[in-house]
C-alpha cells in the first residue's frame, strides 16, 4: 500500500428500483430491498484474527494513537470545529465517545466546557486521565472504561457529544452504532453531535499500474503460479491514496447521514449510483471516500477524505474489479452498492457491487462482494 501511483434523506429504498440493460439480465427489475437481502455471497474467514476483544485491545496500543493525533487533517479539523465554538461549549456537558488518549476532551475542556466525559474501553484510558490532569483539566475530564453499552455515566444526560468514529469506507469497525446508542441514551433534546453530517462517495478509476502490482503478482511467484488465489485477493478492498488524475468518471453520493436521527438499522444499507466516464480509459476499480460535517460549529467545518485533498490516514478505498471496463467520454457506468455488518464479525464490513457500463462498448451486469477487515 506504500508503493506510490504513477497515474496520476434519500426517499425510501422501495422508490428506487435500477433496470439492467444487458442481454445476461433482460428484463430484470431489482427493488434496493432485494438487493440488500439478497444474494449474499458469505466470504472465507480463515485468515481473520479479529475478534470483538481484539478490536478494543488494539486500542491500547499507543502506535495507533500517534498516527491519528499526528494526522493534522483529522485532528486539526475537530480542534478548530470545538475550540472556535467557545458559545457552545461553554459552561456545557460533554461526551466524547471512543476518546482514546483524550484529545478531544482536552479540546472541548478548552472551548470552556464545565464537564467532559470520555468513555474509553481500552487501557489507554488511564494514561488519559494522566494527560487531563497534567494539563490542568484533572478537574473538568473524567473517564469512563467499558463500552459504550455497559457503562454508567455520572450524569444522567449530556449537552454535546463528540467523537472521531469514521472508518475505512466510513462506516467500517461499527463504532457509529456505539455513537448513536449514547446519543439516544444521554443526549438532550436540542444536544449537538460533533460531526453532524457524513457522506460516502464513489468513483471510477484508471489504475492499471497498481492494479498489476497487487492482483498480476499472484500469476508468477518465484516460478510458480499462484492464480488460485485471485478470488481471495480481489474481495480484499485496499486502502491506499488514489491520485486526483486517476479518477475517471463523476463522483456518486451513495450515503448521507445526518447523525441527529439516522438509526443504527440504516446504517446496512444498500443504494443506486450512476457515473458519467469523463474521458476514453480503462476502468480497473471503484474508489470511495467520505466527508464529514461539523454543522454546529461557528463556522461550520468540512473534512473531507477525496482523492486530490490533504491525506489522511484514512486515504481512499479501492475495490477492483475482475475485468476492466472499456469507457468512452459520455458512457455511464450503473449499478448498486450494499454495505452491511459481517456476519462473522460485525466489526467487519461487508460490500456487494452490481454494476454495469452503458455506451459504445456496453457490458451486461456483474457482481462482486468484498469485506473490510
Amino acid at each position: 500500500m506504500s508503493k506510490p501511483r504513477k497515474i496520476a434523506k434519500r426517499p425510501a429504498a422501495e422508490a428506487f428500483k435500477w433496470v439492467p440493460k444487458g442481454e445476461a439480465a433482460e428484463k430484470q427489475e431489482v427493488t434496493l430491498e432485494e438487493f440488500s437481502r439478497s444474494g449474499w455471497q458469505p466470504l472465507p474467514d480463515e485468515a481473520s484474527d479479529s475478534t470483538k476483544d481484539y478490536y478494543f485491545n488494539s486500542y491500547a496500543r499507543f502506535g495507533i494513537h500517534e498516527d491519528m493525533l499526528k494526522d493534522q487533517v483529522r485532528t486539526g479539523c475537530y480542534m478548530r470545529a470545538i475550540i472556535n465554538s467557545p458559545e457552545v461549549f461553554k459552561g456545557k456537558t460533554v461526551l466524547d465517545i471512543g476518546s482514546g488518549t483524550g484529545i478531544l476532551c482536552l479540546f472541548a475542556a478548552k472551548a470552556g466546557a464545565k464537564r467532559v466525559i470520555g468513555i474509553e474501553c481500552s487501557d489507554i484510558a488511564k494514561y488519559a486521565t494522566a494527560i487531563a490532569q497534567q494539563n490542568g483539566y484533572g478537574d473538568v475530564i473524567t473517564y469512563v472504561k467499558g463500552k459504550v453499552e455497559e457503562v454508567e455515566l455520572p450524569v444522567k444526560e449530556v449537552d454535546i457529544i463528540v467523537s472521531e468514529w469514521m472508518g475505512y469506507c466510513l462506516i467500517y469497525e461499527s463504532m457509529l452504532d456505539s455513537v448513536l446508542y449514547a446519543r439516544d441514551k444521554w443526549l438532550k433534546r436540542g444536544g449537538h453531535m460533533f460531526p453532524d453530517h457524513a457522506r460516502l462517495f464513489v468513483a471510477g478509476i484508471e489504475d492499471a499500474d497498481y492494479r498489476e502490482d497487487k492482483i498480476g503478482f499472484w500469476n508468477h511467484v518465484y516460478g510458480h503460479d499462484f492464480t488460485p488465489v485471485h478470488e481471495i485477493v480481489l474481495q480484499e478492498p485496499i486502502s491506499d491514496f488514489v491520485e486526483l488524475t486517476s479518477i475517471a468518471t463523476t463522483p456518486c453520493c451513495v450515503l448521507d447521514i445526518d447523525l441527529r436521527t439516522i438509526s443504527i438499522a440504516e446504517l446496512d444499507f444498500a443504494s443506486p449510483f450512476f457515473l458519467k466516464v469523463t474521458r476514453k480509459d480503462f476502468i480497473h476499480a471503484f474508489v470511495t471516500w467520505f466527508d464529514v460535517t461539523f454543522g454546529a460549529a461557528t463556522p461550520p467545518v468540512v473534512m473531507c477524505t477525496a482523492p486530490g485533498k490533504l491525506g489522511t490516514h484514512w486515504k481512499q478505498t479501492v475495490m477492483y474489479l475482475k475485468e476492466a471496463l472499456v469507457a468512452y467520454e459520455g458512457d455511464v457506468i450503473s449499478g448498486m452498492v450494499g454495505l452491511r455488518k459481517s456476519a462473522q464479525n460485525p466489526r467487519d464490513l461487508d460490500v456487494k457491487l452490481t454494476y454495469q457500463l452503458d455506451g459504445r462498448r456496453p457490458q451486461a451486469a456483474a457482481t462482486q462482494y468484498f469485506r473490510l477487515r
